[in-house]
């Protein structure tokens, strides 16, 4: 059935950005922040960092000593742009391939490898103490971040939430009724998903038939824009624009991050069952690291002896996050039951002592 309409009541449009080429050419007017070369510098620093640091962990994982782990691998443009431009009164509510973001944010690399090793003192961060631990459910955290919008703009603070989270979630109801809110109450929140094109096994073509997931930014009455994921200038730009006028009381923003989930979905995972070697091959082509590397030469001079005494200092920071790590005592076993209640219920008390009981024998 063809209804012929009578008029046109609303049109939309998802425009999408991109400064630096997957070659390192610059093909659009950059924005100021990132002619600096100091800039571009601290930017692919920590990209480098954050892509040592991921290594360090699959490594970790694969002989014991981590538990199962979310490779960060070809998504650090989206994890250190989205970090970039955020300020400590803003307040990070990331998903589980969020290393680079955490690692700018403060986190320690020891509390990181912590978490990943099953051990909650890892979320206790020293370093931004209102940032979200990392978020394993599927979009659960996207409400939690329309809270903590709510609660800074109630408070007047000043700053923003930005919820992070992958293509998969935009598909959870959780993600829907956290946009409508933001929308419909003006949050101070921005959106980031990082568009991978896979939700574990199931592509993005099967997970949604929408052209764009900026553009589900629209239906909860607010801007959805599109950036090139693997472009950290565009990230880092496309996100500042989308948090100075969630600060200014503009309400929220989508960005939708387009890139490329290089690695398994985590260390338990087999890619190889369900995606094709070639098409993996093709996206290495436009992966960020070497991108902005290629456009750190070209533009700004950047020397081998540079590189090479980058790769030496990320490698020893992450080496020396790890060895602080391993070397952590672990918790004592009543620690599971110590943190759940602030009164434990008598059954938990029983289990607890008959734990403690056995652990003495």
């Amino acid at each position: 059935m063809q209804i012929e309409p009578t008029q046109v009541v609303a049109r939309f449009e998802i425009c999408r950005s991109g400064f630096i080429a997957a070659d390192g050419k610059v093909g659009a007017e950059l924005p100021a922040f990132a002619r600096e070369r100091a800039t571009l510098v601290a930017l692919y620093r920590s990209m480098v960092l954050t892509r040592a640091f991921d290594a360090k962990a699959v490594a970790l994982q694969r002989t014991g000593r981590l538990g199962t782990y979310a490779s960060s691998l070809g998504q650090e443009a989206v994890a250190v742009g989205l970090a970039h431009p955020m300020t400590p009164e803003d307040v990070l509510l990331p998903s589980f391939r969020e290393h680079g973001s955490q690692l700018m944010r403060g986190v320690s690399m020891k509390e990181l490898f912590l978490y990943w090793g099953g051990d909650e003192r890892g979320n206790d961060f020293a370093g931004p103490r209102r940032d979200f631990p990392v978020c394993i459910p599927i979009g659960s955290h996207a409400p939690h971040a329309a809270g903590v919008a709510l609660a800074l703009k109630l408070r007047g603070e000043g700053g923003a939430a930005v919820a992070v989270f992958g293509d998969g979630a935009t598909s959870k109801g959780d993600v829907y009724e956290a946009m409508n809110l933001a929308g419909a109450w003006q949050l101070p929140l921005v959106f980031v998903v990082n568009d991978n094109q896979w939700a574990i096994s199931v592509p993005r073509a099967a997970q949604t038939a929408a052209e764009t997931l900026a553009q589900k930014a629209i239906a909860a009455g607010f801007e959805g824009l599109q950036v090139d994921g693997n472009d950290v200038v565009a990230v880092a730009h496309a996100v500042g624009e989308a948090l100075r006028k969630a600060r200014s009381g503009g309400g929220p923003t989508l960005v939708e991050a387009l890139t490329y989930r290089l690695a398994d979905h985590t260390t338990v995972d087999d890619a190889s069952r369900y995606r094709d070697d070639a098409e993996v091959a093709g996206h290495w082509k436009e992966e960020p690291v070497a991108r902005l590397r290629a456009h750190l030469v070209a533009e700004h001079g950047w020397t081998k002896d540079e590189e090479e005494a980058l790769i030496e200092a990320c490698a020893a920071e992450v080496e020396a996050g790890s060895e602080a790590y391993l070397a952590q005592p672990p918790e004592p076993p009543e620690a599971i039951f110590d943190h759940l209640h602030a009164e434990l219920p008598t059954a938990l008390a029983g289990q607890r002592s008959r734990m403690l009981e056995e652990a003495a024998r």
